[in-house]
């Protein structure tokens, strides 16, 4: 199969042309490994490849994605010895025993592992910048980041090495990369995708997986394959009445979308992302939906201290792993991550479990929204994706930093008020992802929008707890009405 054929399929159609013998897995998977070996060099997307173990990967025959190559992000989806890094020098030496639920299901839906897509440290970034790895590059423009923390991935699906790939999402990871790559990315409902075994509520139920996609369709029949519980799962959400390939082709019937574009944080947000939502707004007034401009009523400075609380926990925790069970020391952790893990270390335990109530907060005040409307539309991010570089720490907050680890300052800082700087400055260019994360609804990433000078501007739809299929359905048809996947010929010119 020709690499340049080979960019023309989505997984679905691949599968279809294995399983019809017009092609072999074989030959489908140098492809890939071909454009990998054409593009990756400019873009880092992946850091771990797995390309002699592919092509000798068994798979099962009647699994619905065959013999079609797949790429695994760097963060949760372990695979049986395996490195799984997290994108930390301080992780190199994780070699997980067992397979996590996402690779066992891919894996049983006949899916062949090309290798691993690089992230940030943790995931704890929307650009994916690690010391590990180094920057990954936005295909769109190798000057800015593919997004976080699911930018290898992608990265990597924007320009064609697989027709999707491995993501996970607990603050915006599978949205913001789909919409600074022109993919579509779905997060699913909190307890959709079992995170198991490890894990009984990734991020305490702030994450899902799933995956970033080319097309609506491949992510409605990746869901099929990832969507249910696993034995010891806290809970059980109720399963869809038919599958999400079949659910997505139906109509969502008549629609009330509630549309925003102000940032829940008072930050600015670019005119190219507002006017991607704008533009969307209108198509859906075409197609005979009821369109009224209305935004959730919460108090965004309280959401942005919940959430970067929950960052300060869940790195304390990763931080402390790695030194008890790989020997690693603070040298191995990235600046930041050591900050945020004197400040999960000190933070008092009632302030923690307080932040963590008021999520409840959240989901009253957006399920009331939902009494109103269907679905909401924002923005998927609130600026376009920053050049490779630009968000590091500035020299001058790095000393600020390690004087503050020196004296071991956390309950000063805690006390001063400087938290809340710091949540408005890390969420400031990405204010619209974090909700979905707090209240467990599922919401997606849509590319709507390029804008004059080819950058992609995707639209985020957030739907009530269990609305995957609606979401899915309006993605289909407005993939259908404003085609986007003509888009990526522009990328096979580039590389």
């Amino acid at each position: 199969m020709k690499q340049s054929e080979y960019l023309c399929y989505d997984a679905t159609a691949l599968a279809d042309l294995i399983r019809r013998g017009e092609v072999t897995s074989q030959e489908v998977v140098e492809a890939a490994i071909e454009r990998a070996n054409t593009v990756n060099g400019k873009l880092n997307a992946i850091c771990q490849p797995q390309f002699s173990e592919a092509k000798e990967q068994l798979f099962p025959a009647d699994g619905p994605f065959a013999g079609v190559p797949l790429l695994l992000k760097d963060l949760a989806q372990e695979q049986a010895g395996y490195p799984c890094t997290y994108g930390s020098r301080a992780y190199r030496d994780h070699i997980p025993a067992q397979d996590s639920e996402f690779v066992c299901r891919a894996r049983k839906g006949g899916l062949v592992f090309l290798g691993r897509t690089a992230t940030p440290e943790f995931g704890l970034k929307a650009v994916t910048e690690s010391e590990l790895w180094g920057p990954t590059r936005n295909p769109w423009d190798l000057s800015r980041t593919p997004g976080g923390s699911s930018g290898g991935s992608g990265a990597a699906v924007a320009a064609g090495i697989v027709p999707m790939a491995g993501a996970n999402d607990g603050g915006g990871s599978i949205r913001i990369p789909a919409g600074y790559n022109g993919l579509f990315g779905l997060k699913p409902s909190r307890g959709r995708i079992s995170p198991g075994p490890n894990v009984g509520e990734a991020w305490t139920g702030a994450s899902a997986d799933h995956v970033v996609t080319r097309t609506v369709r491949d992510s409605a029949a990746m869901l099929d394959v990832l969507a249910g519980p696993a034995s010891g799962d806290p809970f059980r959400i109720p399963e869809p009445k038919m599958p999400w390939l079949k659910a997505m082709q139906q109509s969502p019937g008549k629609l009330k979308i509630g549309v925003f574009t102000s940032s829940p944080y008072d930050t600015d947000v670019a005119p190219e992302c507002v006017a991607a939502v704008e533009e969307t707004a209108r198509l859906l007034e075409g197609m005979g939906y009821k369109v009224e401009y209305a935004r959730p009523e919460f108090d965004g400075l309280a959401l942005a201290r919940c959430y970067l609380s929950l960052y300060f926990g869940e790195v304390s925790v990763m931080a402390q792993r790695a030194k008890e069970h790989y020997g690693a020391t603070d040298k191995d952790l990235e600046l930041d991550t050591r900050l945020l893990a004197m400040l999960g270390n000190t933070m008092p335990l009632p302030d923690y479990v307080a932040r963590r109530q008021q999520w409840n907060d959240f989901a009253r005040a957006l399920g009331a929204y939902f009494e109103r409307f269907d679905l909401y539309l924002c923005p998927t991010a609130g600026q376009l994706p920053a050049k490779i570089g630009e968000l590091d720490t500035p020299a001058h907050l790095k000393v600020a930093a390690k004087l503050m680890l020196a004296l071991k300052a956390g309950k000063l800082v805690h006390r001063s008020g400087q938290v809340d700087q710091i949540a408005m400055e890390s969420l400031a260019r990405t204010p619209f992802t974090q909700l979905a994360n707090l209240t467990g609804t599922p919401a997606m990433s849509v590319p709507m929008h390029w804008t004059q000078s080819g950058l992609p501007v995707g639209v985020q739809f957030g739907a009530a707890h269990g609305g995957e299929a609606r979401l899915l359905q309006l993605a289909a048809q407005l993939e259908e009405t404003n085609p986007w996947f003509e888009n990526y010929e522009r990328l096979n010119d580039v590389f």
